[in-house]
């Protein structure tokens, strides 16, 4: 029989100010849904979730200007107009954790806390870690252009 270890279970980032680095950005364009991995320097994970776009198409104005907001403080950039996405992953910012406190809808009664990231600034790095820790990075090799596969050709 074979042994699985346990987690200790999901902890919030603790209330404050951190430096986070951004891990992985996911982004799915047909719906709008945006999610933003990152973490602290300790290890703590946090997801950032953007809904873009309204259930009838249009721009969510609010979710996009809290997105580019931090989009372009992770960057260090406020004159950008647009983005890859991706361009974001690896970079830093710093800004001030607070909690929030909201009762559950599925379950009245019970209280859910969530994480808020507020007062963002740029940030190049972690501050207490080594520099070298900072920018661990695989080196980069030069990248095959991608091929376009036609599928009906494939498939028939």
């Amino acid at each position: 029989m074979a042994k699985i270890a346990l987690s200790s279970g999901y902890s919030l980032v603790p209330e404050g100010t951190h430096v986070f680095k951004i891990t992985d950005v996911k982004y799915k364009e047909a719906f709008g849904k945006m999610e933003i991995y990152m973490e602290t320097a300790n290890g703590t994970k946090h997801i950032e979730r953007f809904s873009l776009l309204n259930k009838d198409g249009t721009t969510n104005d609010g979710a996009m200007s809290a997105f580019s907001y931090l989009a372009k403080t992770a960057l260090g950039d406020f004159d950008l107009t647009e983005i890859d996405h991706k361009d974001l992953i690896g970079h830093y910012f710093e800004c001030e954790v607070t909690h929030d406190e909201i009762e559950s809808s599925k379950t009245p009664g019970k209280m859910l806390k969530f994480v808020r990231l507020g007062d963002k600034t740029p940030a190049d790095g972690f501050k207490d870690a080594p520099a070298a820790a900072e920018h661990k990075e695989a080196p980069k090799t030069a990248a095959a252009p991608k091929k376009k596969v036609d599928l009906s050709t494939l498939l028939g």
